[in-house]
């Protein structure tokens, strides 16, 4: 039987869409995958949208499209932030707890914990750990790992503020 013939479309759709909502960045462009938390997390998210800076590192806040509640900018090109996000595969690597991968590395600044990963094409990406929530930062091309200390120092209070400790939905 050809399961293709009934629908050819049918697997392509949701392979397309998962597709594009992992491909967030932090390059030129205006648009970002939004996240599709749960009910709980979307309450923190919200909370945190609310308590973010409007300047963070010297740049002004200008939000990606789509609007919403879940994502924030800064710049151009901009430092992206997402929350509701799922957890990072290397979150729960043995490998990054224990010091042995170079392109990802576990730390924390200013009370927030944060998995610090380069990624393929030479940005680096933050993911918060030990929140309720996932919340992701993804620095701009060019900005090292380095320098994101001030960009993380500027969104601790309001992570700190809108999401608790604990641990995020196994999502």
């Amino acid at each position: 039987m050809n399961i293709f013939r009934h629908r050819p479309l049918g697997l392509l759709a949701p392979a397309l869409l998962i597709a594009v909502a992992g491909c967030s960045s932090a390059d030129d462009s205006a648009t970002v995958a939004v996240p599709s938390p749960d009910a709980k997390t979307a309450g923190v998210c919200r909370d945190l949208h609310r308590a973010l800076p409007e300047k963070l590192d010297g740049r002004g806040r200008d939000d990606p499209e789509p609007r919403s509640a879940y994502t924030a900018g800064w710049g151009s090109p901009a430092i992206i932030l997402r929350c509701g996000v799922r957890r990072p595969p290397k979150m729960v690597d043995p490998k990054v707890a224990e010091g042995g991968d170079p392109d990802a590395v576990a730390g924390g600044v200013d009370g927030v914990d944060w998995l610090m990963e380069k990624r393929d094409d030479g940005t680096w990406r933050f993911t918060t750990a030990n929140r309720v929530a996932y919340v992701q930062v993804s620095l701009v091309r060019g900005m090292s790992g380095q320098d994101g200390t001030p960009v993380l120092t500027g969104l601790a209070a309001s992570v700190k503020k809108a999401i608790p400790k604990g641990i995020a939905s196994m999502r």
